[in-house]
């Protein structure tokens, strides 16, 4: 069930602002996703929002309405994104006094005539364990994107379905947690230091594996920047340095034939998509 300090968090939004609700009966990560995702669409929109997980019965349906319509009564009427599967639980929701938008029972009535077969109405099933081989199949590449995180381990990197390959900063690490954390995809991942450009050869330990290899790129100014947050007034942080790096990096890539992308402006989940996508893998 919800945490009891969702009561006290929800109902503290400011009047002026609208406040937008994220209700589950599992994580909210859907509904958040979605949600915010329609919400982009409107970047000139300053909104309050508030997650409400784990609405799994009658009773915390009509406490979460109960805060949203004590809002709606002092303020802009909210926006409430549901994604309950439980059609007691979503008919309580609907009856909010908030704009209310039905992430998921608008498209399962479809769903069930498309595959001829009635809905389990089971909560929890995106961001649960679920299917418990697929499950184990992320945990375990999260583990073995964390042992081969930044070089730190060439044990099994036979097994790797991607090796990420890039100079410090340019975002390995982040996108290969996020690869195998949401898909499942083997990552390990390699910094490309200095002593690297002295040839526009593959570090050695990669060689055997090039056809693994993607790599990441950056703007000299941005590296820069994010460079100086962690080595502030360093050579490593200099833009001569950034500039060197990136354009020998970029270099060996072509050379190598590796695909790459200038990850500068690019989300973790923009990257990975383009990863994906560039080098087939799918899981």
């Amino acid at each position: 069930m919800p945490d009891a300090s969702w009561r006290e968090t929800a109902g503290a939004g400011s009047t002026s602002a609208p406040v937008v609700f994220f209700l589950s009966d599992s994580t909210g990560i859907t509904a958040e996703t979605l949600g915010n995702t329609l919400l982009t669409q409107f970047p000139a929109q300053h909104l309050e929002r508030r997650s409400i997980p784990f609405i799994t019965t009658v009773d915390q349906a009509e406490e979460v309405v109960a805060v949203i319509d004590k809002l709606a009564a002092a303020g802009p009427r909210p926006i409430v994104f549901s994604t309950t599967v439980s059609l007691d639980v979503r008919a309580v929701l609907a009856r909010s006094r908030g704009h209310f938008f039905d992430l998921i029972g608008a498209h399962i009535g479809q769903l069930e005539e498309a595959l001829h077969e009635s809905a389990s109405g089971q909560p929890g099933k995106a961001h649960g364990v679920g299917d418990a081989v697929r499950y184990q199949s992320r945990m375990a590449a999260v583990e073995y994107a964390i042992e081969h995180d930044d070089g730190q381990s060439l044990r099994a990197l036979e097994r790797a379905e991607l090796i990420l390959i890039a100079p410090s900063r340019c975002g390995k690490t982040p996108t290969t947690m996020y690869l195998a954390l949401q898909h499942g995809i083997l990552a390990a991942n390699f910094p490309l230091v200095e002593e690297d450009f002295e040839s526009l050869a593959l570090p050695k330990p990669l060689q055997p594996f090039a056809r693994k290899c993607f790599g990441l790129t950056s703007l000299p100014v941005r590296l820069s920047q994010i460079r100086q947050e962690r080595r502030p007034g360093s050579n490593y942080a200099s833009l001569n340095q950034c500039s060197f790096e990136l354009r020998n990096a970029e270099d060996m890539y072509r050379v190598n034939r590796i695909p790459f992308v200038n990850s500068a402006s690019m989300s973790v989940e923009e990257i990975s998509a383009t990863v994906l996508q560039k080098m087939e893998l799918h899981h």
